[in-house]
Order: structure tokens, then C-alpha cells, then sequence
């Protein structure tokens, strides 16, 4: 303790050498801070060509296997590898794709916190961790991100059980703090020798409850950590969508710390030394009394996070390394308990021009010519089902004026951009903030107006009570959109959207749909919008719609000179649909009975002749299409067999009707849908189980659903089949429950 406040009197000093060595590190002496505030800022932010500083080699990357491997590096050394890694990961995810522009805005972070601090024995959390990909270059994963976010390759989050330098998990937001908090108090109950817990987390990510929640406890309960604050200017995907709140952040704390860093120069290490005392015991702050006192003029705006108990560091430039590192060093070997929250300033895309230039300042991309950044996309056959979403509700808002749209902090991701830029009033960008969004839509809900919550599937998990005690409860009219539902792709477990049939599925008074197909959306958001009785839910997949041409073909929709309708029709409630009638007739639009009665061969000695060979697949979702391939393919295969495909639309209400014709003219009904365990198929079987349908033993039921696992990141083609979810499980299953093919029993599988 007496060198570190000999270190702390000698930054008061006039002399413009700081000697940041540490003698617990183990690492050469830095070099000696010499730029101004100014300089700074104009070094460390300038717009970079796409070309500047790309190194024809990587020597002292190359040279980094893992973090232990830096410990010889000066600061010259530090600077070219970050440079060296920042184009690493240009070069890199140029290839692949993926989450692109937050890893550059964090190079010279991580590259200083790697230096720094010795994991996996210290902590390093980074919230979301879409940010990771400069941390796993350097954590021995270099070679293996030609397979990033790929099957059977690296996971584009950080993951526990890929390596021990995760040191947590991630995917959503805000969970970061709470985590460092967790490891912070068990280290020191467990009385481990070092407690380095370190949280990152942007600018964005902090809007969240969740890190309010960690920070106010943190601070009560003084747990030693440090939080990382990055401060990009990025609150929403993209920030800047036209909305109610107009184009700046969504988030008053983003507007709070814009402030800090416009009221003031950046900090340096001579600055952050001079206000050091107050992070010290308090026998050593009496003697170091008229340093506090100084440094009382030196760092003010903190007051907030001061308020929370930590200590406020900052703001600091977050891709100056000469400053970064001796202030981190200072905090790792500081003895006290005090929580710290280091406020540093990046740029989002640092590094690259064309990032630095797009809207979304390239946050996830798609492979991608490095010098112009522009993405290889092949032209999509039809639009995606969010840009269909999007438009259907600017139908519906042009007609009512109390329609409005509400997003937590993903207007390009939910389709809320289209809207913001046709109704910017009517759009509501709440930030990271689920919960919220679900009761602020309530609250709308109670004065008149007619909601559109849209949150992904996997983040409607995050405001659940809300939607049971807030919405469900009230019955109150809001229209929750959830997009991203069933598997995602390679964005893996953590964006899923498997369990919401499951987890709503079981809340009373909700109207739950899914649709087959890009007509049926657009009549689905129709059909929310007219709909005032009571709480609905609308899911609806990645990816784009079939096109006319495989509607009209595949489906049977006849369309007016083969155009696809661009505007809805609602349905009635609680209603399915016949789709395929046996023999491959395509029944839209017409009355038929649910086995096809129109087919002049039923029950006449050819097709479906007898009960055990009529088959119904009961399809709720966009695994319609699968249904209807596999209900082809089956009938081409074996004479016998007559199988209806039928459209559910709704899981509540079910249509109890079709249920029961079906269940009456056939002998096998499977269902299919894109979820869990506890779904679609559930809700199904228990009514047939209290219809009494089961209960003469002529009926087989077989539910296809997502199996109880977890999927890692791979096409949404591959997740589905290994979920067993394709045309051709779909028709394996029908020949199992027909007894066409074989089924080996386990024990000779064994053998």
C-alpha cells in the first residue's frame, strides 16, 4: 500500500513522466504518456480508409496463442497487435459473416484487459459477448473461426464449454454485472488468493433492469469488480430509426453519459492517479487528503454511478492503450472492495471506414468484400416474413390511428425501421428493456390504443410476468409480435425462439397464432388488429416467404393473375384450414370434410380403404410446406395410404372441430410445429385425451416436435434436421405409424 500511494503523490507532481510499471505484473515498464487530451481524441478516432494499416503480416499475433503470451509485449508491441488483430477479424468474418462492428470497437479493450489481468484464474464477462471475437483470437481459437457460427464450429457468443476462457455465457443482454457480482462474492467467501472480476458492457446493454438491479447490490454489498461501461452511441439495432423519441439513442443514460464525455476532456493516467485516493482505505485517504481534494475538480459527472456505490473512472478513450493499461493495472492491484465502473469511449466499426459509415455501422454482416464492405447477398425469391410483418402494419395503422408499434431496442430486427419510417409518432423504442415493453404496451392498452409489442421470441422470455400479471390477467388487448420463433440458425441456443408455444400456451385468456406461409401472416396481423377482446400472439419465423409460384403450386392458392395479395384479410378466431385432401388434391377454398370425403376412391377399395391407412398431419407454423412434400411423397410411395394435410392457424383457441373430424375419419394424426416439449402438439393430445378420443384404441397420435435439447449454431436447414423436423422425418414417421417400413427394435439396434 505504501507504493501505490507514493504512486498516487508522485502523479501530482510536476514531472511528465509516469512510470506505470507494476511490480506485480511481471511485464516490461511502459512508455512514457506524452500525448495531450487532444491529441488523443484525434488519434484514436479518426475515420480510417478501408485499406489504412492493413499489415501484410501478423508477426506478434502470430506469435499469440494464448493471453500468458503478451506478458513479454511493450506498448509498441501492444499497438501492432491490436492493429494486427483488428484486421484478423476484418479478414476473418469477411469469410463467414457475422457480428462484425461491435469486435472492432473493442480491440484495444481487450487487447488491454488480456494484458492485464491473467485468466481464466481472473474473470472477463462480456454482456451479449457478440463482441468476443477479438477475445477468442487471443484465448487460442484463432484457427478454428474459418467454422465460425457454423455446425460443429466456434459459437459467435462466448460459451463456457467451449473454452475456459469464457468465463460465462451469453447471448441476451444486461446479465453481465449480475454474473462478475456472483464470481466476485464466491471467490471472496471461498477465500481464493486473487478476486479479479471484470464486467463489459455497452452503452446499450446497460439500459437493461437487470444491470440497474446487479449495480444497486454491487454497491451495497461492496463486491470488489470492475465494470466496464462502452460507451459507443449504439443503444438500438440500428440507432438513429425514426421514432417517437425522434433518432437519438433510445436511452436517457446514454444521453447521460454523452453528456460526461462532452463536459469534459478525456482522462488520462495522471488524472485518474490524482483521483485514485478515493478508491483507498480510509487511514491512507487522511493522509492523502489535499490529493482528494484536488482531485474533487478533476473528476465530476460520475454522480450517478457514485450514487450506486461504485467508483466513477472516466471517461477514458477507449482505444488509447498508453492510458488504458496503467489505469486497469492500478484497479487490478488496488486492495479495496469499492465496485469500479470504468466509463470508456469507443467507436463502434472502429478501424473501418465502411462500417464507421453504415447506418447499423455493419453490426452483423454477411461475407463481405473488404474494400468496398459490401455484402454478398444472393436476391431473396420473396420478401423475409419481418419486412411482411412491417408492411401489414402500416396497413393496419393506415386505417386505425390508434395502432401503434412498440421495440426494445431492435427496430431493424423486428421490422420497427419500416414502420418508424412511415409512422415515426406511432413508434416506441423503449431500449433494452422487455419487461417494460410489455407493460408500457398495457398501459396503451388501457387508454385505447392498439399495441404491437414486437420482441423476438427468445426475448419475450424476458418480460414473461409481465405478460402473465400485467396483460394475461387484465385481458387487456395488446398484440404481442414475435418474430424469430422456431430455430434461427447460426446464431445459435441462446436466439431460439423454441419455447414461446410452451411457455404462453399455458396462460389463460391469450389467442395464439402462427402462420403457414406470407398470405396467412399478412391475414394473421389483420386479424390481430380487428381483434379487441382480449390479449393475442403472433409468431412467425427467420427467413422469407415461398413466392407465388411455390404458393400456387405447393399450397394451391389461386392467385388473381399470380400476384400475391399485399393486403390481409382477417380470420375467425380459432379456426383451421384443410389443406391436401388425399390424393393430392388441394383443398383451399373449398367444403370438404377433413378426410376428403370430395375423393370419389375413399372407402371404395382404393385409397385410405381402411381406417389404419388414412393419415392426418395437423401442422401449426411454416412446417407446412415440410407436411405437404412429405404427404406427396408418401402416397407416391405406397398406393394404399391417404393422407390430409390440415393448416391449425391457431393453438388458442384450438379448432376443436377439425380436431374431432379428423380424429373421427382417421386412423393416425401427427402433429408438427416449430417448438418444444409442452406445445402445439400437447395442447392437441390433451383434448383428444379428454374428448374421449383415445379411448377405443383405434387412434394413433404422434406429436413432432422439437426435441428437448439445445441446437448450436448451424442453417436453420441443419437445426431442423437434427431436430427431425423435415419433409422426410415427417414421412418416415407416417410409414413408422402405418407399419409400411420396419422399426428395429433397441435390442437389436444394440447388437
Amino acid at each position: 500500500m505504501k507504493y501505490i500511494s507514493a504512486v498516487v503523490a508522485a502523479a501530482i507532481a510536476s514531472a511528465p513522466v509516469c512510470n506505470a510499471f507494476s511490480p506485480s505484473s511481471g511485464r516490461s515498464p511502459l512508455r512514457t504518456i506524452q500525448q495531450s487530451t487532444q491529441s488523443q481524441i484525434t488519434s484514436s478516432t479518426r475515420l480510417l480508409d478501408a485499406q489504412t494499416d492493413r499489415p501484410t503480416s501478423k508477426p506478434i499475433l502470430d506469435s499469440v496463442n494464448f493471453p500468458s503470451d503478451m506478458n513479454r509485449l511493450n506498448m509498441s508491441e501492444l499497438k501492432q497487435l491490436a492493429n494486427e488483430l483488428r484486421w484478423e477479424v476484418i479478414e476473418a468474418v469477411s469469410k463467414t459473416g457475422g457480428h462484425f462492428s461491435s469486435s472492432l470497437g473493442v480491440i484495444e479493450l481487450t487487447t488491454a484487459l488480456h494484458y492485464v489481468f491473467d485468466m481464466p484464474e481472473d474473470d472477463i464477462i462480456w454482456d451479449v459477448a457478440h463482441q468476443c471475437y477479438p477475445h477468442k483470437m487471443l484465448t487460442g481459437r484463432r484457427d478454428r473461426f474459418p467454422t465460425l457460427r457454423q455446425l460443429n464450429g466456434i459459437s459467435g457468443f462466448c460459451k463456457r464449454k467451449e473454452s475456459e476462457y469464457d468465463s460465462f455465457g451469453a447471448g441476451h443482454s444486461s446479465t453481465s454485472i449480475s454474473a462478475a457480482q456472483g464470481m466476485s462474492v464466491a471467490k471472496s467467501t471461498l477465500n481464493k488468493r486473487r478476486n479479479n472480476c471484470i464486467a463489459v458492457i455497452g452503452d446499450g446493454a446497460i439500459t437493461g433492469g437487470m444491470a440497474y438491479e446487479a449495480m444497486n447490490n454491487a454497491g451495497y454489498l461492496s463486491s470488489r469488480m470492475i465494470v466496464v461501461l462502452n460507451d459507443n452511441g449504439q443503444v438500438s439495432l440500428p440507432t438513429g430509426t425514426q421514432s417517437a423519441g425522434g433518432v437519438k439513442p433510445a436511452s436517457q443514460l446514454s444521453a447521460y453519459t454523452s453528456n460526461l464525455l462532452v463536459s469534459k476532456p478525456f482522462q488520462d493516467f495522471r488524472d485518474f492517479a490524482k483521483s485514485f485516493n478515493r478508491l483507498l482505505p480510509e487511514n491512507v485517504q487522511d493522509v492523502n487528503k489535499r490529493i482528494d481534494e484536488y482531485a474533487r475538480g478533476v473528476v465530476t459527472g460520475g454522480t450517478l454511478f457514485e450514487e450506486l456505490g461504485f467508483f466513477y473512472v472516466g471517461p477514458i478513450d477507449g482505444h488509447d492503450l498508453e492510458n488504458m493499461v496503467p489505469i486497469l493495472e492500478k484497479l487490478r492491484d488496488s486492495d479495496s472492495n469499492k465496485p469500479v465502473l470504468l466509463h470508456i469511449k469507443t467507436n463502434k466499426g472502429q478501424g473501418y471506414a465502411p462500417a464507421l459509415a453504415a447506418s447499423d455501422r455493419m453490426h452483423g454482416v454477411g461475407k463481405f468484400d473488404i474494400a468496398t464492405g459490401i455484402q454478398q447477398k444472393g436476391k431473396a425469391a420473396a420478401p423475409s416474413f419481418t419486412s411482411i410483418f412491417a408492411n401489414s402494419l402500416i396497413d393496419a395503422a393506415t386505417e386505425d390511428r390508434a395502432v401503434v408499434g412498440i421495440t426494445a431496442a431492435m427496430p431493424g430486427g423486428t421490422g420497427m425501421d419500416i414502420f418508424g419510417k412511415r409512422f415515426p409518432k406511432r413508434t416506441f423504442d423503449v431500449g433494452i428493456a422487455e419487461q417494460h415493453a410489455v407493460t408500457f404496451a398495457a398501459g396503451m392498452a388501457c387508454e385505447g390504443l392498439k399495441p404491437f409489442c414486437c420482441i423476438y421470441s427468445t426475448f419475450m422470455q424476458r418480460g414473461y410476468d409481465q405478460v402473465v400479471h400485467d396483460v394475461a390477467i387484465q385481458n387487456l388487448p395488446v398484440r404481442m409480435m414475435l418474430d424469430r420463433a422456431g430455430v434461427v440458425g447460426n446464431d445459435g441456443p441462446t436466439h431460439h425462439g423454441c419455447y414461446d408455444l410452451a411457455y404462453l400456451g399455458c396462460i389463460p385468456n391469450l389467442t395464439i397464432m402462427s402462420p403457414s406461409d406470407e398470405i396467412e401472416l399478412r391475414n394473421m396481423v389483420a386479424t390481430c388488429a380487428g381483434f379487441d377482446d382480449g390479449p393475442t400472439v403472433l409468431r412467425y419465423p427467420r427467413g422469407v416467404g415461398y413466392g407465388a409460384e411455390k404458393l400456387q403450386n405447393l399450397f394451391g392458392y389461386d392467385l388473381e393473375d399470380g400476384e400475391i395479395p399485399t393486403k390481409g384479410v382477417p380470420l375467425e378466431i380459432g379456426k383451421g384450414r384443410i389443406i391436401r385432401k388425399p390424393g393430392g388434391v388441394r383443398a383451399l377454398g373449398e367444403d370438404i370434410t377433413a378426410n376428403g370425403s370430395s375423393d370419389a376412391k375413399m372407402g371404395s377399395g382404393g385409397r385410405g380403404a381402411k381406417r389404419e391407412d388414412r393419415v392426418a398431419i395437423l401442422s401449426l407454423g411454416t412446417r407446412l410446406s415440410e407436411s405437404l412434400i412429405a404427404a406427396d411423397e408418401v402416397e407416391e410411395m405406397d398406393p394404399d395410404i391417404a393422407v390430409t394435410v390440415a393448416d391449425a392457424r391457431f393453438m388458442k383457441p384450438l379448432d376443436v372441430d377439425l380436431i374431432r373430424e379428423l380424429a373421427k375419419d382417421n386412423g393416425i394424426i401427427i402433429t408438427v410445429e416449430e417448438g418444444s416439449i409442452g406445445g402445439f402438439g400437447d395442447h392437441v393430445l390433451h383434448f383428444l385425451s379428454l374428448d374421449g378420443a383415445l379411448d377405443n384404441g383405434d387412434l394413433k397420435f404422434r406429436p413432432m416436435v422439437l426435441p428437448d435439447a439445445y441446437f448450436e449454431a448451424a442453417t436453420q436447414y441443419e437445426q431442423y434436421e437434427m431436430a427431425g423436423l423435415n419433409a422426410h422425418h415427417i414421412r418416415g414417421t407416417v410409414l413408422r405409424l402405418a407399419e409400411k417400413v420396419e422399426v428395429p427394435e433397441l435390442a437389436e439396434l444394440e447388437k
